[in-house]
């Protein structure tokens, strides 16, 4: 095998191997860092404590007609359906909010009474992200699993400092009592409930929908509920179409919510381009690898047509060329992952410095990326060096 690589390679001119091989290092680098950051973009925001990461909470603009009650800011069946329907829209779904009076308080001996009256919504189990098997509810239950904004976390905080007493964590919270009190006409009903979670995104506490449908039929003063609010979740790579329909039927959106969807959409579809550069890049590299083979067995007919008449094997004279090229495709792909894991410590800190914090792990897809492009490599190798050998048969 030594003198095989002797007689093959050592007398042939590498300024075409050197320029294959550069460009084939760039392209599995681009290829790897397009692929790491196209994952982490598309994961930002799924985290969150509440919604999905192409999800927002729309309502109807207020405008002066709306203040006179000349225009209704309530979403009809209708406007429900027809927003659904949308090509872009993946799922809508509307927030559901008390029509009767409720009022919030501790209910923990350990904790000074604290008492507001306040406003709950329910969405659906899907839209949550917080961590949970008890988002549900019946009157036999020891207590109602809530879910809180964190605004109303840090406004018992500073009752509490207001009051001398040592503020709570997120995990102290989730374990002080509190409960409901649901009112009409001068009947009256307590639930206790339990924290079990916050959210940045909703300004209601969250309360499962058994509840919300108790309450209204129980207590409500509305025999319709009217919906307010809905919770749509557009396409992936959508999020611009989606954008586009709120400003033309009226509606908002929490600002954040709106500009998460933007910066994923942007940055996502930049890294998708890269990626897709990167595919051809490493294509057409690997493909000047091949014909740098081919080349080499055309300057090496005479030897090749020597050797198959000393009794070399076809098996071994593939196996030589193979062996030689898909050695150096791997180390290739060593230097770029290389290369890409030092570049994207860099990408990662200026994302960082931007506000913009992603998941630092090496995804699982670039292993994937680099193995599928290996793969396809060898078996592309592989059958160039069956098809030049055997044009060596005469």
């Amino acid at each position: 095998m030594a003198m095989l690589k002797r007689l093959l390679f050592n007398f042939q001119h590498k300024r075409q191997l050197l320029l294959a091989a550069g460009g084939t290092l760039l392209g599995l680098t681009f290829l790897l860092l397009s692929t790491q950051f196209l994952v982490r973009i598309t994961e930002f925001g799924e985290g969150s404590d509440m919604l999905g990461s192409n999800t927002v909470i729309v309502q109807k603009k207020v405008t002066n007609t709306s203040s006179l009650n000349l225009n209704k800011t309530d979403f009809t069946d209708n406007e429900i359906k027809k927003i659904k329907a949308m090509p872009f829209i993946e799922d809508v779904q509307p927030v559901i909010s008390n029509s009767f009076d409720v009022s919030f308080e501790t209910a923990d001996p350990m904790v000074p009474r604290f008492r507001t009256d306040v406003f709950i919504q329910t969405v659906p189990a899907k839209f949550l992200d917080v961590k949970t098997t008890r988002w549900s509810w019946n009157k036999k239950d020891a207590f109602l699993p809530i879910i809180l904004p964190r605004d109303f976390l840090v406004m018992l905080n500073t009752f509490m400092s207001a009051n001398g007493i040592p503020q709570v964590s997120d995990d102290l919270a989730k374990q002080i009592k509190f409960r409901f009190t649901l009112k009409k006409d001068g009947r009256k009903e307590w639930v206790n409930a339990q924290i079990i979670g916050f959210t940045n995104e909703v300004p209601a506490i969250l309360v499962p929908e058994e509840f919300m449908s108790y309450g209204n039929a129980t207590y409500g003063y509305e025999e319709e509920p009217l919906f307010t609010q809905l919770m749509i979740a557009s396409k992936k790579g959508a999020f611009g179409s989606l954008e586009k329909m709120l400003e033309e039927r009226g509606l908002e959106a929490k600002n954040a919510q709106i500009m998460i969807g933007r910066l994923k959409s942007i940055v996502g579809t930049l890294f998708f381009v890269v990626f897709l550069v990167s595919i051809i890049a490493v294509i057409a590299s690997a493909l000047v690898l091949i014909q740098y083979m081919q080349l080499l067995t055309a300057q090496n007919a005479y030897e090749i047509r020597t050797l198959i008449r000393l009794g070399y094997k076809d098996k071994q004279l593939v196996a030589t060329f193979l062996t030689y090229f898909v050695r150096l495709f791997l180390i290739l792909s060593g230097v770029a992952f290389l290369t890409f894991w030092l570049v994207s410590f860099y990408i990662q800190s200026l994302f960082e410095s931007g506000g913009l914090y992603l998941n630092p792990a090496i995804s699982w897809f670039v292993a994937l990326i680099l193995c599928i492009s290996c793969t396809i490599f060898a078996m592309a190798a592989l059958s160039s060096a069956r098809r030049e050998i055997n044009r060596q048969h005469v």
